[in-house]
C-alpha cells in the first residue's frame, strides 16, 4: 500500500484478497508450530500471547461494568490488568478467566477474517486493537511491547506483497491458535512447583470455590477445543 491515498487505503482493507494455496497455510502452521515449541523464539512471541491475555481481561472488565485501571506488561512475559469495582461476583469472575482463553478466541476470530479472505482486515483490525490498547498501557515495557508488535503488522501491511501478507496472516492466527494452549500446560506446572495465590486459577478458586486445577482444565479444553476447530476450518 506504499504511496497510497487514505481513500485507496480504506478500500484496500475490505477488499477481498485471492484465496492463497493450501501450501502456504500449511507451511504458516508449520512455522507458528516451531515457533512454539522452540525455547528462543517462544521467549520473544510469549510477549505476543501476553497482550492478547491482558486484553482480554481488559475487555470482559469494562463490558462487566468495571472500571479499567491500566494493564502492565513485564519482560518475563508475566502481565497484569488492574480494574475497580466489586471483588466478587460474576463480572470478577468472567473478568479473571478471560486471559488464558483469549489468545485462542482471537485466533478463531482471525481465522473467520481469513476464511472469507479478508487478510488485509485482519491485519488492520489487530493495529486498531492495538493502538486501542496502547491507551492502558501503564509501563515502558508494555509500550515497547505493544508498539513494536504493532510496527511489525504495519510494515507488513503497508510495505510487503499480497503474498507476504496472507503468509503472515495465516501464520500469526495459526500461532495464536497453538500458543493458547503452552501458557496453560505453563501454568500447571507452575502451580505445582511455584504456587502462587495471585494466578488466575487460583483467583478464581477463591472466587468460585472451584479447584484451580478444575480452571486449568476448563482453560486447557476451550483452547484445545479453539485448536482443533481452527486444524478443520484450514485443512479439511
Amino acid at each position: 500500500m506504499e504511496g497510497s491515498s487514505f481513500d485507496e487505503v480504506w478500500r484496500g482493507v475490505f477488499t477481498v484478497q485471492p484465496e492463497p494455496p493450501q501450501w502456504l497455510v500449511i507451511a504458516a502452521g508449520v512455522a507458528a508450530l516451531a515457533v512454539v515449541l522452540a525455547r528462543g523464539p517462544w521467549k520473544l512471541a510469549r510477549n505476543v500471547v501476553t497482550i492478547a491475555h491482558e486484553g482480554g481481561h481488559a475487555v470482559v472488565a469494562l463490558l462487566s461494568g468495571r472500571q479499567l485501571t491500566g494493564i502492565r506488561l513485564h519482560s518475563d512475559t508475566s502481565g497484569v490488568t488492574v480494574s475497580r469495582g466489586k471483588p466478587t461476583g460474576i463480572g470478577m469472575t468472567l473478568t479473571v478467566a478471560a486471559g488464558y482463553v483469549t489468545p485462542s478466541l482471537v485466533g478463531l476470530f482471525g481465522l473467520l477474517l481469513l476464511l472469507n479472505d479478508r487478510i488485509t482486515a485482519l491485519l488492520w483490525v489487530t493495529i486498531l486493537l492495538l493502538a486501542t490498547m496502547l491507551l492502558l498501557i501503564r509501563n515502558v515495557y508494555g509500550v515497547v511491547s505493544v508498539v513494536g508488535t504493532g510496527a511489525v503488522v504495519f510494515l507488513v501491511s503497508w510495505f510487503t506483497p499480497a503474498e507476504v501478507q496472507a503468509a503472515f496472516a495465516y501464520g500469526f492466527t495459526w500461532f495464536l491458535l497453538l500458543a493458547g494452549v503452552r501458557p496453560v500446560a505453563e501454568l500447571q506446572s507452575q502451580r505445582r512447583s511455584q504456587p502462587s495465590p495471585q494466578s488466575d486459577a487460583d483467583q478464581l478458586h477463591r472466587l468460585t470455590g472451584l479447584p484451580g486445577t478444575v480452571w486449568v482444565m476448563l482453560f486447557g479444553l476451550v483452547n484445545l477445543a479453539a485448536l482443533a476447530l481452527g486444524v478443520w476450518l484450514l485443512l479439511f
